[in-house]
């Protein structure tokens, strides 16, 4: 039954109003003071409340903690002017306004704005025979200037699906200065054929000019290899040490949960060795001692060795990356602000987030930088000059390197002209390593190969040059990748 309650005005010829009937009575329990705030026609978003809405969601923040905010900031619901029911419509007439559009012109559409706002940024997109959209691919300015400084080594995953179509992310993902994160530029990909590999490692050539890294990790995709083959031959291809982990956890369970050895011998397969003969005899031997010379997936997985046992790795550069986790963390991350639900426009809102923290970081770790000075453990002229070069985080790396050294034992094993070769051994280990030092140029190269691998001298060659009173660095051993 509709309240009669009401009040009529006229408007009199004299240009003034008049009431001209009113009905008093209420035909309901009128609302007290105290919530005249809920009535709709007290509530309203002001446009300086929308814009706050819209910063405080880009930033992952719930609507409930929103409301709170917005609560506490009024001094209490009652001052706000709005309910927690008009901050949820709000963002939903919000999301369906984008959704009108539909994800390949929303899409399209943003990628065209980030165009205007960084005339840098790159973005491809492929469709199908019908112009459906099928894959695509974006990184703006900053991402390309990092990979022409840290673009040697690259991590690729695509094990993280977004949205109820399940189309897999792919982040091209690396490592600073810091060894902090730094991500390239990603992909959303239709499938993971060969031909959508293909075509998104051509494109993200073409958004690089053309630079292939050095080295690239991945899982143990068919597929991915294939493609990585074809596009980028000049690149090493490594498998993620990890995912091996988890595939022979999986193919070998009995195994590993029915001896206590099995887990050293096989990480002593995927590690320890440095020369290809004392590899595949290790390898023959575990497969004869645990009864594995039969198993199918080993059978594969020695098949790619090349791409996973250090003895055939240590000669390329990995920047000390073994695995794309790199990537999995940045994927955990999302997860963290993303429901099957959301459209891709709310999934680049949040993706723009996660880089924007990295980059904070990496800004925040070179302020500490120029802030400050490296504790050296002892004043020593080597030490002083890494602590120039270097950044904190690879300096004590390094210093730690040179700390080793002091234990090392040093044996003069011969001369071939101006090559001197010694052997290094660490204490409570019985196998050494083989160095050569040529006193032509003073240069060194160590049989554990962690300057060609990580970029930094070895404690083996660091006993070497200081047997030979050498305090300063040949530039050769400074990377510009680690300043």
């Amino acid at each position: 039954m509709i309240c009669k309650a009401s009040m009529m005005i006229k408007l009199q010829k004299n240009g003034k109003y008049s009431v001209n009937k009113f009905m008093a009575e209420h035909n309901h329990e009128v609302v007290t003071p105290t919530k005249v705030h809920m009535l709709r026609s007290h509530r309203s978003l002001t446009d300086d409340q929308k814009a706050d809405i819209d910063i405080i969601n880009d930033s992952g923040i719930t609507p409930r903690a929103g409301v709170e905010y917005f609560s506490r900031k009024a001094g209490g619901r009652e001052n706000m002017g709005f309910t927690s029911i008009d901050y949820k419509n709000y963002l939903q007439r919000k999301r369906m306004k984008a959704m009108e559009k539909g994800d390949a012109g929303a899409v399209l559409e943003y990628f065209q704005q980030k165009q205007i706002d960084d005339p840098s940024f790159f973005y491809a997109i492929q469709v199908d025979k019908d112009d459906q959209m099928t894959n695509m691919f974006w990184a703006d300015g900053r991402s390309i200037v990092d990979y022409s400084v840290f673009g040697d080594v690259i991590c690729f995953d695509t094990t993280y699906r977004i949205n109820s179509y399940g189309r897999p992310f792919a982040p091209f993902i690396g490592v600073n200065h810091h060894k902090q994160t730094v991500i390239f530029g990603a992909a959303l990909l239709y499938d993971e054929t060969i031909e959508s590999f293909k075509w998104l490692f051509q494109t993200f050539l073409s958004a690089m000019s053309g630079k292939q890294p050095m080295t690239i990790l991945t899982d143990q995709d068919a597929a991915m290899a294939n493609a990585i083959a074809s596009v980028m031959p000049e690149t090493y291809h490594r498998l993620c040490i990890w995912h091996i982990y988890q595939n022979a956890a999986k193919h070998l369970s009995n195994v590993f949960n029915g001896s206590k050895s099995f887990g050293s011998d096989f990480s002593k397969c995927v590690y320890d060795y440095e020369e290809e003969e004392e590899f595949l005899t290790a390898w023959n031997n575990l497969l004869e001692k645990y009864d594995l010379v039969q198993n199918k997936w080993l059978q594969n997985l020695f098949k790619e060795r090349e791409k996973w046992a250090m003895v055939y790795g240590r000669n390329t550069f990995c920047a000390d990356m073994k695995s794309t986790q790199r990537s999995e963390s940045m994927n955990g991350v999302l997860k963290k602000y993303l429901s099957s639900k959301y459209n891709l426009l709310r999934f680049f809102t949040h993706y723009e987030r996660v880089v924007t923290e990295r980059r904070y970081k990496e800004s925040k770790a070179d302020f500490n930088m120029r802030q400050s000075t490296p504790v050296l453990f002892a004043d020593i002229m080597m030490l002083n000059e890494a602590a120039k070069v270097y950044t904190p985080e690879i300096f004590e790396i390094f210093q730690n390197e040179y700390k080793k050294w002091l234990s090392h034992a040093m044996f003069k094993c011969g001369e071939f002209g101006t090559v001197v070769e010694f052997r290094v051994v660490s204490k409570g280990k019985v196998k050494g390593h083989t160095i050569r030092f040529d006193s032509l140029d003073s240069t060194v190269r160590c049989s554990c190969k962690k300057f060609e691998f990580v970029g930094i001298l070895c404690s083996h060659a660091l006993k070497v040059l200081n047997y030979y009173n050498i305090d300063m660095f040949h530039p050769r051993y400074i990377l510009k990748r680690w300043q």
